[in-house]
C-alpha cells in the first residue's frame, strides 16, 4: 500500500519537473523474476526505472540509508534492501536473490556507481545466472534538469541461455551483453530486440 502511495506522489512529482516518457514498457515480462538492468547517472534512476511500471520495483540500497528514521521506514516498505558500502554481504546476496527467484522485479545498475569509468561490476550477471530470472536491459536518457523530458527504454528480454551452467569464469561475458545492449539503446534511443 505505501509502495502504491509513494509512487503515485513520484509519478505526480515527475510529471511536473521531469516529464517522463517511457518505451518499450511491454518488454518487461508480466510475471516471473525480472533483473532490470540500466545505466546509472543519477541518485534518481531507481525511480525513474521503475515508476511507470504495474509491478514493484526492488532495490539494493546503501545500508545508510536504513539509518535514517523516516527515510529508512520508507525505503523497507517500497522494498529496498541493505547493502553495506565496499562489497555486498552474503545475506544481501541471498536476499537478491529469495527476490528474483520468488518472481519479483529486481532493478540494478551494472555500473555500481554513477557514470563509473572504471567498467561494470559482474554482480547483475551473477545474479542474472544463479536465480535464472529474465534480464531486461534499459536504458535512462536525460539530464534531470527541471522541466526537461527524462526518457527511460526497456529492451527485450537477453537470450543468456548459451551461458547457462557456464562457472563464473563466464560472468565478465555476460556482463558485456548486459552492458552491450544498455550502450545499444543509450545510442539508437530505441528498444533493443536481439
Amino acid at each position: 500500500m505505501i509502495y502504491v502511495i509513494c509512487r503515485g506522489l513520484l509519478r505526480l512529482i515527475y510529471a511536473i519537473v521531469f516529464p517522463l516518457k517511457v518505451v518499450g514498457r511491454e518488454n518487461v515480462p508480466k510475471e516471473g523474476g525480472v533483473l532490470l538492468c540500466a545505466n546509472h547517472i543519477s541518485l534518481l534512476d531507481p525511480f525513474t526505472m521503475g515508476i511507470k511500471l504495474k509491478r514493484q520495483v526492488k532495490y539494493m540500497a546503501k545500508a545508510e540509508i536504513f539509518k535514517i528514521p523516516v527515510l529508512g521506514w520508507i525505503a523497507k516498505q517500497v522494498g529496498a534492501f541493505p547493502v553495506k558500502r565496499g562489497g555486498v554481504s552474503k545475506e544481501s546476496i541471498k536476499t537478491a536473490l529469495n527476490t528474483l527467484r520468488g518472481g519479483n522485479v529486481m532493478g540494478i545498475f551494472p555500473e555500481g556507481t554513477r557514470n563509473s569509468d572504471v567498467g561494470a561490476k559482474k554482480g547483475a550477471a551473477s545474479f542474472a545466472l544463479r536465480s535464472g530470472a529474465a534480464v531486461v536491459p534499459a536504458a535512462i536518457i536525460g539530464q534531470y534538469k527541471p522541466f526537461r523530458k527524462m526518457v527511460v527504454i526497456y529492451g527485450s528480454p537477453i537470450d543468456l541461455s548459451e551461458f547457462a551452467g557456464a562457472g563464473s569464469d563466464s560472468l565478465e561475458a555476460v556482463t558485456d551483453v548486459i552492458m552491450g545492449r544498455i550502450r545499444e539503446m543509450l545510442e539508437t534511443g530505441k528498444p533493443s530486440s536481439k
